[in-house]
């Protein structure tokens, strides 16, 4: 449903590119959920955006790579352009609700406004299905909410209405962008769910994006794990968390608190993410990386198969089952 070979993201004039992504590969099957994890600033929005169509002009821009959208290339294509051409069944979450609904306009008309581009209805038909989106995404009292501002809905309710909203395309890729940050576990709970639902009655492909390891525990099927725009370790949700093949995988997980462990001290990840253009060689993880070798910092790097299906760009990666 969604293939990305090689995309690379840069900055800055053709003479000095500055890459934010560089070299990212990875494809996404019907109904299957791929988790993009890494740290704030990893690359994993700007490679969203790009996947979109949507890099701000002028700013990024993506200088090689290719991105599939159910086996058609769309990489120079506009989303306008995607949408004549028949490849605009694509949706996006954005993090924060409240930034991506319009203030002043009632939910049934910002549905209603997908759902006339999308479907061509108008009227009480569009209206008709508006409300049929609000339920699809369990909206209590969809028919008396229609009427609402975003204000006038909570979090969790509005998060639900930017489902809906993505919906009204009938997407086959979804891509949510951190959608659950701003609510509380609860509620967060329950988004996952509803989004891992669709996902299975709709056969639909998504591609999530996150920080949190317990979000993916939850959610997904496989999990690609991105510092310094590189993906630095891929392999089935399982996989990942039984034998973390690459020693930044394994200080995010020994980061997470364990249930049972009150004692045990939470283990930090020394120093900070490198900024853009700022490793010219090696491992842009050499500096925070306990395992370091002086050939990790002067050697191209080159991606280790552990097993079918899980890699590690990694000269060291360990291969042992995790504690």
């Amino acid at each position: 449903m969604l293939g990305v070979k090689d995309l690379t993201v840069a900055v800055g004039p053709d003479s000095n590119p500055v890459e934010i992504v560089s070299s990212v590969s990875f494809a996404i099957g019907k109904g299957e959920v791929l988790g993009l994890v890494g740290e704030s600033g990893c690359g994993k929005s700007m490679t969203s955006l790009a996947i979109m169509g949507l890099l701000p002009d002028p700013g990024p821009r993506v200088r090689s790579g290719r991105i599939e959208l159910d086996g058609a290339d769309v990489t120079n294509l506009a989303p306008w352009q995607r949408v004549e051409a028949g490849h605009g069944n694509i949706a996006m979450i954005f993090q924060e609700p409240m930034t991506s609904l319009n203030p002043v306009l009632r939910i049934d008309e910002q549905i209603a406004e997908a759902v006339r581009v999308h479907d061509g209805l108008s009227g009480a038909a569009a209206r008709a299905r508006a409300c049929e989106l609000l339920e699809m995404v369990r909206i209590p009292d969809a028919a008396l909410q229609m009427g609402a501002y975003p204000h006038q809905l909570s979090g969790g309710m509005r998060q639900r209405v930017m489902i809906a909203i993505a919906l009204a395309c009938r997407p086959h890729i979804l891509i949510a962008d951190e959608p659950t940050t701003a609510l509380d576990v609860t509620v967060q709970f329950q988004i996952l769910g509803l989004l891992r639902e669709l996902c299975d009655r709709l056969d639909m492909a998504m591609l999530f994006i996150t920080h949190d390891l317990g979000v993916v525990a939850q959610l997904v099927d496989r999990v690609a794990v991105m510092y310094a725009g590189r993906l630095v370790e891929t392999a089935a949700v399982e996989t990942l968390f039984d034998n973390p093949a690459h020693p930044y995988t394994s200080g995010l997980m020994a980061c997470m608190p364990a249930p049972g462990h009150r004692t045990r001290r939470l283990t930090t990840i020394p120093g900070q993410a490198p900024q853009p253009g700022s490793i010219s060689s090696g491992c842009a993880f050499a500096p925070r990386c306990p395992d370091v070798r002086d050939i990790c910092r002067v050697d191209p790097l080159a991606r280790a198969t552990i097993t079918e299906g899980h890699e590690a760009l990694c000269k060291f990666p360990v291969t042992g089952s995790a504690a």
